[in-house]
């Protein structure tokens, strides 16, 4: 799974490698805005709501206060506000917080990002001299106005590659130099927090001949946290559902989806066969939940509330291979939850490997009224209805 990060927070991050990026702070009250405003000493600002997608200026959370009465003004207006688009889906995220940040003088705009090429396994840096939120359309349909260089996990840029990119890029003189130091300082950046995704768009070419940083994200792969103590202290569980929050909590790989069958599954592949033959069956999944597959009967209770506590769940399948798990923990563990809870959802079951007899056994047992199945179709078939 990804850990995404707010820009001030990626910004903060950024700046230790050297990057520039025009004076900033965060507000969570019209109060903190105002009192931002005078330690900055701005009488102009931009103002930009943090929220975890993006789009945020087509959808009205990125504004320009041209007074400091201004800047209080749109705080008001900006903090608590809901955005709703294609990437936060239709019940959309709250913006708790706002970035205050200095304006500059825009003459032109670059893309630059990083990111893992998942086919040839090594990072990449992508750049175009086309940036500005079109860059989709850029890639999509002037593709030769995008350049993509392999670099190594050392993080670092040859030299060959750095005039290779001011060349297309367009930088010249001083502008290159500058230019070159943020391409350089951005691939160190990717690799020393373990990054999925660094994008910086735009990146901006300023009156006074800088190259500025004007927004950017970082995403971290959750496997790599252990080595990332500062960024897992910014994880915002406000960002997420309460619970996606709650799963995380306790480990669980959890993602809400817009259908009424709840599942879960031991095994990301296995997840994902079982939300396809739900599809196949004419069903429709409310998530994909994996228990991971070494959970303990407390954390297998803990997936269950959770799927209970979606309202749009009207059936529910659990879809166990037991290979390091053990069919009986599964069993245990749905069987205490269904009591707590007192369930009374459809409660379909299909275990299969290690200690599954002992794992039907506890079902029969418990007087829960379970729907059995000894393969994913039937079960599939059992829990759509």
């Amino acid at each position: 799974m990804i850990v995404n990060l707010h820009e001030y927070q990626a910004k903060k991050i950024l700046k230790r490698f050297g990057l520039v990026i025009p004076e900033f702070s965060v507000a969570s009250t019209t109060d903190e805005a105002k009192e931002i405003a005078e330690q900055l000493g701005l009488d102009q600002a931009v103002l930009k709501i943090q929220v975890h997608a993006g789009g945020r200026g087509k959808a009205g959370g990125v504004k320009f206060a041209k007074t400091r009465t201004q800047i209080a003004q749109l705080a008001r207006e900006l903090i608590g506000m809901k955005m709703i688009n294609q990437q936060t889906g239709p019940d959309g995220v709250i913006a708790h917080k706002i970035l205050i940040s200095k304006p500059v003088d825009i003459v032109r705009e670059f893309y630059l990002g990083t990111l893992i090429d998942r086919k040839s396994a090594v990072p990449v840096l992508i750049a175009s001299p086309e940036g500005g939120m079109e860059i989709e359309e850029v890639a999509l349909k002037t593709p030769e106005k995008i350049l993509t260089m392999p670099f190594g996990f050392d993080g670092r840029l040859r030299s060959y590659q750095l005039l290779r990119l001011a060349k297309f890029m367009g930088w010249e003189g001083e502008l290159a130099k500058k230019g070159m130091q943020t391409a350089a300082g951005l691939a160190k950046c990717f690799i020393e927090t373990d990054a999925s995704l660094l994008e910086i768009n735009p990146l901006v070419q300023t009156k006074g001949g800088d190259i500025v940083i004007l927004d950017a994200k970082l995403a971290i792969d959750d496997n790599a946290l252990f080595r990332q103590s500062e960024i897992v202290a910014m994880y915002d569980p406000g960002q997420v559902s309460l619970q996606e929050a709650a799963a995380k909590e306790y480990d669980l790989a959890y993602i809400p989806m817009h259908g009424d069958i709840g599942c879960m599954v031991n095994g990301a592949g296995l997840a994902m066969a079982t939300m396809d033959m739900i599809q196949l069956c004419g069903g429709a999944p409310a998530n994909f939940l994996d228990v991971g597959g070494s959970a303990d009967k407390e954390k297998v209770a803990e997936g269950f509330r959770i799927i209970l506590s979606d309202p749009k769940v009207r059936s529910i399948l659990v879809n166990i291979f037991g290979g390091i798990m053990n069919c009986a923990t599964i069993a245990e563990g749905v069987i205490a939850a269904a009591q707590e809870l007192k369930i009374r959802l459809p409660l379909t079951v299909r275990l299969e490997g290690n200690n599954v007899e002992e794992g039907k056994r506890l079902f029969r047992e418990s007087g829960l009224k379970i729907q059995s199945a000894d393969d994913l179709k039937t079960a599939a078939q059992l829990a759509v209805g």
